[in-house]
């Protein structure tokens, strides 16, 4: 019997497998056996069930519907997955001797879905105004945990470049933020998602061109328009023609090349898109800006500049030169007149100059020239029409700084005031007691340091401007020169305090008024400065602790160089605790003493502690203890043997830790001297008047007994009196 090729094929197979009694089956398989992304590998296996050991077979993979095997290979490999990949996939195998039989495996399907895709999205919107800040956004649909990948397109290499988190690039989760002076227009960005699970990443999102665009331009109007003449005051308008809902801030630049904004002043009147500009302070030069501001997009407009060109005025009593000037050669003579003058009135002069000695109000008009030569004479056309304006002649005022009140060796500023003259135009003449004082020539503020003596006297000012019109003269200023400064020191509410209580030290300079920083001291050690300018300063213990306890001075200080006064008197302050634990006992127990008496002062103390010791502030301004060599020390107790005036003073006792007890005044007088607020110790005063007393009473019963002895003298009166007598005797 014949075998057919296929039965051939099985016998092959069986006699390889060394088994007879199964046929192999062809299994197919894929990885991953699920739905795949695109972009990503699948592979495709065929194998030989029980038949692995077999050989010199052939694989031909077929994708239904089709009659052309994809892959020859036991394994068929698909890189990238596109969708035209998906589909039912089956393996044939055969013999290789060209046997036609075959056996085919169970069918695979291949599923391909489309990636992932990211979207962004741009805050603001387009168009970004200069100075906005741009933040792009990535969003995936669907599937979770991504990371998020930028891309930048660069022009210059025309390919996309990743972008990482730098000065100009803020990345934060799905965000990335562009620093506003890193957007440029027309700038592309794209992004895409990244993970660990599958799909592992996203389609790149579609590109996101950034529009920029400028801010609105702001115009501003002059009026009046330039030139402004000195003394005229200036309104700038500020406006900007697209959107709505505007509001204007204004800006001056400084002598430190800053922009400052401008609010309400004295000098400033804002009303809403308008500034008006006193005349005082319109000066040649300057420079002034505005900016629109809304809240809406765009929240602000360009800044735009404009500089004010000032025209000095005429000053009323100064002179004006006019010139009228003419290329051709010499041999004119020139004619003057005002605009509205007939040319017979017309004033000639032999030069192309022509000054008016004083100027006046009348003077304020518009002027022509021309010239004329021959005769009879030829006259060119008239000039331009030129407007000479006369303002009112400033005065100069005098101001000193820092006081009216100088001290010696101090630094003083004299200030040259031109009101309605601003000061940039102008130089400035000073003068000493009428004659020129060229230490401070031209400058606005002369400065004298360590002013001395010799430095007194009346000082005045002159300005003059650039085209030689001068100011009238200031008034005189009389700088006059004090001896040194004394700070005076006192104390609110008093000087004996307990715990808690509030006290305050002022400090203040006598005679002056302005600029003074102040300075504290407790027993000679700084405590503090503060702030406070003006007359006086403040130092304030809100709540008064035993440790305060002390002696206090104050010294101010103003100027640069730093002018000091002298050290201030000295105020003692004493705080004693609620409860005091220990008191001050003194023998005799007076506060009023005369010289030669002796005192002892006793620390009793209520707590049983010990190591207290007594204290004393005197006249001379010291506190010391009485171990220094004012008394002796036994124990708590001092005993002063010998009293002088010089122990008058305020006496208490103190621990080691701080504590003290009330203060106690003593007062020592000169024995024998009268004080109607210091009587004499009672000791002294019962040994005058006790002998005295004794002495009057015997003279008064004498004088008795001999006016009854001569008015009745009989017997029994004679043996009363001696009666008397002997009981007196």
């Amino acid at each position: 019997m014949e075998l057919g090729p296929f039965s051939e094929l099985l016998l092959i197979v069986l006699i390889h497998c060394g088994e007879t009694q199964e046929i192999p089956k062809v299994v197919a398989s894929i990885n991953p056996n699920e739905p795949v992304f695109m972009g990503e590998n699948v592979t495709l296996t065929c194998g030989i069930g029980k038949g692995e050991g077999v050989y010199n077979l052939q694989y031909h993979w077929k994708k239904e519907g089709s009659v052309t095997p994809v892959s020859n290979e036991m394994e068929y490999s698909i890189s990238s997955v596109e969708q035209f990949h998906a589909g039912n996939y089956i393996c044939e195998v055969k013999d290789s001797k060209g046997s036609t039989d075959s056996l085919a495996s169970n069918a695979v399907s291949l599923t391909v879905f489309a990636t992932p895709e990211a979207t962004v999205t741009v805050w603001p919107g387009s168009p970004v105004f200069t100075g906005e800040s741009v933040t792009l956004k990535c969003e995936v649909a669907g599937y979770n945990g991504w990371k998020y990948e930028w891309y930048k397109f660069k022009t210059i290499t025309s390919s996309w470049t990743s972008v990482t988190p730098s000065e100009n690039y803020t990345v934060k989760g799905y965000s990335l933020s562009i620093r506003e002076d890193a957007v440029v227009d027309r700038e592309a960005y794209r992004c895409r998602g990244v993970r660990y699970h599958r799909p592992s990443t996203t389609q790149y999102s579609t590109s996101a061109t950034i529009i920029t665009k400028a801010l609105p331009r702001v115009t501003i109007s002059v009026d009046p328009q330039s030139p402004v003449f000195t003394g005229e005051s200036v309104t700038l308008k500020c406006e900007v023609k697209d959107y709505d809902g505007w509001t204007y801030q204004w800006y001056k630049r400084n002598n430190l090349n800053q922009w400052i904004v401008l609010l309400q002043s004295v000098h400033y009147t804002v009303n809403r898109d308008t500034i008006t500009i006193s005349r005082d302070a319109v000066v040649n030069g300057e420079q002034y800006r505005c900016q629109g501001k809304r809240h809406d997009r765009p929240s602000a407009s360009q800044y735009n500049n404009v500089t004010l060109t000032v025209k000095g005025a005429a000053l009323t009593g100064n002179p004006v030169t006019l010139y009228c000037k003419l290329k051709q050669s010499a041999g004119w003579r020139f004619y003057w007149s005002k605009h509205t003058q007939n040319p017979e009135n017309e004033t000639s002069t032999a030069t192309s100059s022509y000054t008016i000695s004083s100027m006046t109000p009348s003077d304020e008009v518009k002027y022509r020239c021309r010239a004329g030569r021959g005769n009879p004479v030829y006259y060119t056309h008239y000039s331009d029409v030129l407007l000479v304006k006369v303002t009112e002649r400033p005065k100069p005022v005098v101001n000193i700084k820092p006081d009216k009140l100088i001290f010696e060796r101090e630094t003083v500023t004299l200030i040259c005031n031109i009101q309605g003259g601003g000061d940039t135009s102008w130089t400035y003449s000073w003068y000493k007691d009428g004659y020129k004082f060229n230490l401070c020539s031209r400058s606005q503020q002369c400065k004298i340091r360590s002013i001395t003596e010799a430095n007194s006297g009346k000082y005045t000012c002159i300005g003059q401007r650039s085209d030689s019109q001068s100011t009238e003269t200031s008034d005189a200023l009389t700088l006059i020169l004090s001896s040194a400064a004394q700070a005076v020191l006192s104390v609110f509410p008093q000087s004996w305090l307990t715990e808690g209580d509030t006290v305050t030290l002022t400090c203040e300079v006598r005679g002056s008024s302005t600029g003074w920083t102040f300075s504290w001291y407790s027993d000679n050690q700084k405590l503090l400065s503060n702030s406070s300018r003006g007359a006086g300063g403040s130092y304030t213990v809100s709540s008064a602790a035993i440790n305060h306890t002390g002696v206090y001075m104050c010294r101010a200080e103003r100027g640069e160089p730093a002018y000091q006064t002298q050290y201030s008197n000295q105020q003692p302050l004493w705080i004693t605790g609620i409860s005091p634990r220990v008191s001050l006992i003194i023998s005799p127990s007076i506060t009023q003493h005369f010289s030669g008496d002796s005192l002892l002062l006793r620390c009793e103390d209520h707590s049983g502690s010990t190591g207290w010791r007594v204290r004393r502030y005197t006249d001379i301004g010291r506190v010391s203890d009485c171990s220094s060599g004012w008394g002796s020390v036994t124990g708590s107790t001092c005993t002063i043997s010998s009293l002088f005036t010089a122990h008058t003073g305020v006496y208490w006792c103190q621990s080691e830790s701080g504590g003290s007890s009330n203060p106690v005044n003593i007062t020592v007088q000169v024995s024998g001297e009268s004080d109607s607020q210091a009587p004499p110790s009672m000791l002294r005063l019962l040994s005058i008047l006790l002998p005295a007393s004794l002495f009057l009473i015997v003279l008064i019963v004498l004088g008795v007994r001999c006016y009854s002895a001569r008015t009745k003298p009989d017997v029994h009166t004679r043996s009363y009196t001696l009666r008397e007598a002997e009981t007196l005797a």
